[in-house]
């Protein structure tokens, strides 16, 4: 019987046996034995494997039973963040033979070896379910995990699988939280003879899935996301450059109602029938939420065969300090005195001027004319990139340009003479209204006076149901992920939770002047103050204040710094009780730190529209947030959550007792939070807007929206108009 073991080289034992060893024959190793010759190639694949493994190949590693044993008493000591899961990645390979059956192997791999493999035949024509490579494979990895105390990050598998398994990639991201990686063998350059004859075909079955174990392994940073990547002439390629399948249609379809989604299809169809080209201009292709969106509206069009493609420029040091400083200002956020120079201007329009010569108006560029292959239809996201429309509409002055406004604008000062907001307000406009269109988030004090109303339009923030940050995982993978989180705070010895020993409440956001995040400390130490004087028996949660980085937000770290000097001269009593962490990008792991919370804040001083607080109602936490932008609009008032005056944090210690004390309350505001968020604030709501415009523009109809939804009006557009009593974000306007 052949040693199945792995080598120490990473490969099955069998790899290196020649088959006429396997088949007791005398042929040469270089040669296809005898039985192989008359048999079709496509069938090859799956005689190897017969072949090899008629015997099959269990998976073989354990834990130890010490550290088995400790990781048990960890989590039912301390609770799930505490055992550290192994990480591992997996590979996944499939040969099928004539008679429904498919040998199914799956190797096994840390950062660098092979540590085990599984080979099984299932049978595919007596399986009871949809997809059982799928079940198969979704039932091995999850068992694997908990027999290793480990956790898979990506899996890595061969593109003609998607179509053998097409609910595999899905199921793997939403049961298991894997990313799946698919991989053309024949074009990742490794599996290319000196003739570029591919041998992908002549392997066995479980080299080939070691093979898509080490390839997916490349396509992971040190935080364990998929490594971001921005190609040829600054195109965004999402997901990996594609390889990440981790959604179908289907999975959109299920995550808003029917009514969203054929209006959304009505545009799709009128979009391809065209050939519709729609590209987004946007300044960074990762950590806020412009960039969310973006990822996630580029997903679903992809699904859907829609052409539009999302661009970034290529960054330049000392730009994103002069966005951020305007974003302020535009804010009113800024510190006194501070301005934009002329000199600062110059910067950012030379800026702008060399990535719009150097790769979009270039030869083949999204900024050429139509008919030299541009794009039909442009989108500009926010104030770092308006110097591009007077550039598009001096070479093509006919073709749609749209604005998209993301931030919170302070209206009344932008056109008061003499103010700093005034003065970029004016910069930014000149480039502005040459615009077909200013789209803005439905709070019509954002919009300056000077813009007219014709061309205005409301449209919320989204955010993706189905992405890292929102998608439900189960106990498994939240507990890695906050293991994560208190290993972060163990390095710089902050504090860790200790959920679900200790809740906790939270506020998500970045380290921003407009998030109040002083309001978020002072609110908890006055609500610990009320507890002990009203209950002093009951234990108290802990708090904590988290968010991401972002390369054009240069003043997290200050802010940061600031938040830790504050807690430690002024509440110093508490700092053992609050955990205040700038993360990596990790989409899981803020969802799990979400999803784990009693409450969640949202105390922001001025605020563009805010759908992390959507996000918190869809996982059914109540919310405590202020009157500021778009958040009266997600929040009804005694109902999911509490709205309070900017600045007021004895309201937010008074509810947060409220909240922490009275269960039954506590229990009917996060049902009511569960059912409360509109389509209109997730991916397909968005892609029904965008898609209505890029359809109307592109056709030369065009909009006049003279301050409307745009979703109101593709759903009109699309003969499936709100009914009576369907969830909608109210149309009365929050106020800022």
């Amino acid at each position: 019987m052949v040693d199945l073991k792995p080598t120490p080289h990473g490969h099955s034992a069998l790899s290196a046996i020649p088959l006429d060893a396997l088949e007791g024959t005398t042929t040469p190793p270089s040669r296809v034995p005898t039985p192989l010759r008359s048999t079709p190639k496509s069938l090859r694949p799956y005689v190897y494997a017969l072949m090899a493994f008629k015997h099959g190949a269990h998976f073989q590693a354990k834990p130890s039973k010490l550290r088995a044993h400790r990781a048990s008493l960890l989590a039912e000591k301390e609770g799930p963040f505490a055992p550290a899961l192994l990480t591992l990645y997996a590979g996944i390979a499939v040969a099928f033979g004539a008679e429904g059956s498919a040998v199914v192997a799956v190797a096994i791999h840390d950062n660098t070896y092979l540590i085990d493999f599984s080979v099984q035949t299932i049978q595919l024509e007596d399986a009871t379910g949809e997809d059982p490579i799928a079940d198969y494979v979704v039932g091995e990895l999850e068992r694997y995990e908990h027999v290793n105390i480990a956790k898979f990050v990506g899996a890595g598998l061969p593109t003609e699988l998607l179509k053998k398994a097409p609910k595999l990639c899905s199921r793997l991201w939403l049961d298991l939280d894997i990313v799946p990686i698919s991989i053309v063998p024949e074009l990742e350059g490794y599996e290319m003879s000196s003739k570029e004859k591919s041998f992908w075909n002549s392997k066995c079955v479980d080299e080939q899935a070691d093979s898509m174990a080490r390839k997916c392994i490349m396509h992971f940073g040190p935080s364990l996301a998929p490594l971001l990547q921005v190609g040829y002439r600054g195109i965004v390629e999402i997901d990996s450059g594609g390889r990440a399948h981790i959604l179908s249609l289907d999975d959109f379809k299920r995550s808003c109602e029917a009514p969203t989604w054929d209006a959304m299809m009505h545009f799709v169809t009128s979009l391809k029938k065209a050939g519709t080209k729609i590209a987004f201009f946007s300044s960074t292709p990762q950590g806020g939420g412009v960039a969310l969106m973006r990822h996630a509206l580029v997903r679903l069009a992809d699904l859907l065969g829609v052409d539009l493609t999302w661009y970034v420029p290529k960054p330049k040091p000392g730009v994103f300090r002069i966005t951020k400083t305007m974003h302020n200002i535009l804010q009113g956020v800024a510190e006194p005195g501070v301005s934009i120079s002329a000199q600062e201007k110059q910067v950012l329009e030379d800026w702008i001027d060399d990535n719009a010569k150097r790769y979009w108006l270039s030869a083949g560029g999204p900024l050429r004319p139509v008919e030299e292959g541009g794009a039909d239809v442009i989108m500009i996201d926010d104030p770092q990139m308006p110097g591009l429309i007077p550039l598009i509409k001096k070479i093509t002055p006919h073709r749609p340009v749209l604005y998209r406004s993301h931030i919170q604008i302070r209206g009344d000062l932008a056109v008061m003479e003499g103010t700093p907001q005034a003065d970029v307000w004016q910069f930014l406009w000149q480039n502005i209204k040459q615009a077909d269109m200013f789209i803005s988030h439905p709070i019509p004090s954002f919009v300056p006076s000077n813009v007219p109303s014709s061309t205005v339009a409301y449209l919320p923030a989204t955010t993706d149901w189905l992405d890292g940050l929102n998608k439900p995982m189960n106990e498994w993978d939240q507990g890695y992920y906050g293991h994560i989180y208190n290993e972060q705070c163990h390095a710089i010895r902050m504090t860790q939770l200790k959920w679900p020993l200790k809740k906790y409440i939270i506020q998500v956001a970045r380290f921003d002047p407009a998030k109040g995040i002083p309001d978020v400390i002072a609110s908890y130490a006055e609500f610990r103050r009320l507890l002990t004087a009203s209950n002093p028996s009951l234990a108290a949660p802990q708090l904590v204040i988290c968010g991401n980085g972002s390369v054009d937000d240069p003043d997290g770290t200050l802010i940061f710094d600031q938040t830790m000097s504050s807690l430690e001269t002024h509440f110093p009593s508490l700092v053992g009780s609050i955990s205040v962490m700038r993360l990596a990008p990790n989409d899981q792991l803020l969802n799990t730190l979400l999803s784990a919370a009693h409450t969640v804040l949202q105390l922001s001083t001025r605020e563009g529209f805010e759908v992390k607080v959507s996000e918190a109602l869809h996982k059914g936490k109540p919310v405590i947030a202020t009157r500021c932008g778009g958040i009266p609009l997600q929040l009804q008032h005694a109902r999911n959550g509490f709205l309070v005056e900017p600045g007021d944090w004895r309201a937010v210690a008074g509810h947060l007792l409220e909240l922490w004390t009275d269960d039954a309350r506590y229990e009917a505001m996060s049902a009511c939070a569960r059912t409360s968020v509109s389509d209109e604030v997730g991916t397909v709501g968005n892609a029904l807007a965008w898609f209505y415009l890029a359809d109307r523009w592109a056709n030369g109809t065009g909009v006049v929206p003279r301050e409307r939804w745009v979703n109101d009006l593709a759903r009109e557009e699309a003969g499936v108009p709100y009914r009576e009593g369907e969830n909608r974000l109210p149309r009365n306007f929050g106020r800022a």
